[in-house]
């Protein structure tokens, strides 16, 4: 990812009310620290292994802390610069329920999963289906609806969302 993309990934999250900062894995762990709020669960981030263990974050929850958690910390398999948009994994690692129940969605993603447009994240896509990975959520901003009338946020996911680009991944 070049200097631009990662500026259009800022521009476009910013334009949909969600925050962004930047870590190396290294500082990865005290990063998470402050920008959750506790209770908080989460999913093991497969490109910084062990991160968030030296954390609040509770990687094994239970329904009851996934009901009671303020935040929900999961990988970003990648995003879409263009759209500021997240792919979220579906798998039994439980990312898409940690996603969406919290009020607050910390997605992390590496910096080299940073696509410019929906090309690229179309060619990834085609070689995961290919390989099996079949699964996956996309996450643009905050939930919001408009079903019944007027837009309401926070419906069916979080009403606030952050994201971490982790630099030297």
């Amino acid at each position: 990812m070049g200097s631009q993309t990662r500026q259009r990934l800022t521009e476009a999250l910013e334009s949909l009310a969600v925050t962004t900062s930047s870590a190396t894995a290294a500082d990865l762990p005290d990063h998470v620290a402050r920008v959750i709020d506790e209770p908080a669960v989460g999913a093991p981030l497969p490109f910084a292994p062990g991160a968030l263990e030296a954390t609040a974050v509770d990687t094994d929850p239970t329904p009851d802390s996934l009901a009671s958690a303020r935040t929900g910390v999961t990988p970003a398999r990648f995003a879409i610069a263009e759209y500021g948009t997240l792919a979220i994994p579906s798998t039994s690692a439980g990312e898409e329920p940690v996603s969406l129940y919290p009020p607050k969605h910390v997605a992390v993603v590496a910096e080299s999963d940073v696509y410019d447009d929906l090309g690229g994240a179309f060619d990834r896509l085609a070689g995961e289906f290919a390989d099996g990975t079949d699964s996956v959520v996309f996450a643009t901003g905050v939930s919001a609806t408009a079903d019944m009338g007027e837009l309401v946020e926070g419906v069916h996911g979080p009403r606030e969302v952050h994201v971490v680009v982790v630099t030297d991944r």
